[in-house]
């Protein structure tokens, strides 16, 4: 039931952000939107139509549209996603802020869009409209959310150009990458780390100078060559980007013809990182 609570409590803060990146940074300044939000918008400049009626009849559309690609948890909480969202835009309406530096409006309207929606996200929400297909992409042709919404939001953003106009279509893709790039921050987590695989001929060795020296558990896979069916050890480690040349070094000196392939990892949790009942 806490968990509950707090992920509703996230949606409307998700809810709300995403209100005020509308109608602080984007109406005020006659930006453009993606998804259906950029609809919303395109409909209040040629008609003056309010964007919270017209975005929550459209993503209920959508909504019913794309509900059998989300489970019970997440239809539920999009939902309640949508709800607030429109409520937020609605009470939001006139509020104000006195600035008139576009670009750093350009770029706050992606920082509190980014946050909003990747709020949303990140507990098991959506705010439908492009969502739903970017949460499509994702499950059938690996997309990842961020770079799936940044997609079709660059669609709906590119059909304004007659309408906003050359200039401010472009600080508007300045804005959605901003927000792209935020989002994508954090639904993935603000705890990045590197995972190690490594290939060598001494895999003992580098093992134990790697838990000797650097504190960190090492994983042994058992691995062969394609061609030359010759067993191996492969070593697995997760580290932090500080500890790379350190790992580097060791590797170095106990076998320069390793083979290393360093990834990006994020949210890593476990023994020696954040404990999984703690996330």
């Amino acid at each position: 039931m806490k968990k509950y609570v707090i992920d509703i409590l996230m949606i409307m803060l998700g809810s709300l952000l995403f209100a005020l990146a509308v109608n602080l940074f984007v109406i005020p300044n006659d930006l453009g939107e993606g998804g259906v939000t950029g609809l919303t918008i395109i409909a209040y400049y040629l008609f003056g139509w309010s964007p919270s009626i017209v975005s929550f009849m459209m993503n209920a559309a959508l909504l019913l549209v794309g509900y059998k690609f989300l489970n019970r948890q997440t239809t539920i909480y999009t939902i309640i996603a949508v709800s607030f969202h429109s409520l937020f835009l609605h009470l939001t309406e006139s509020w104000s802020i006195s600035s008139n530096e576009i670009i750093v409006n350009t770029i706050f309207g992606g920082v509190f869009a980014g946050v909003g929606i990747g709020l949303i996200i990140r507990v098991g929400g959506t705010t439908a409209g492009s969502t739903i297909l970017a949460r499509i992409t994702n499950k059938y042709l690996g997309w990842s959310i961020s770079y799936g919404l940044l997609f079709f939001d660059l669609i709906v953003a590119f059909s304004s150009y007659f309408i906003i106009g050359a200039e401010a279509l472009m600080l508007t893709i300045i804005m959605l990458y901003v927000g792209t790039k935020v989002m994508e921050f954090v639904i993935e987590g603000v705890n990045p780390k590197k995972a190690v695989t490594i290939i060598s001929k001494k895999p003992e060795d580098i093992a134990g100078q790697v838990t000797a020296y650097m504190n960190r558990g090492v994983t042994v896979l058992s691995g062969h060559g394609y061609y030359t069916k010759e067993q191996k050890e492969i070593l697995y480690i997760v580290i932090s980007k500080q500890e790379v040349v350190k790992l580097k070094k060791i590797v170095k000196e106990v076998d320069k013809d390793a083979f290393i392939a360093i990834h990006d990892v994020r949210d890593v949790f476990g023994e020696g990182f954040i404990e999984l009942a703690k996330s």
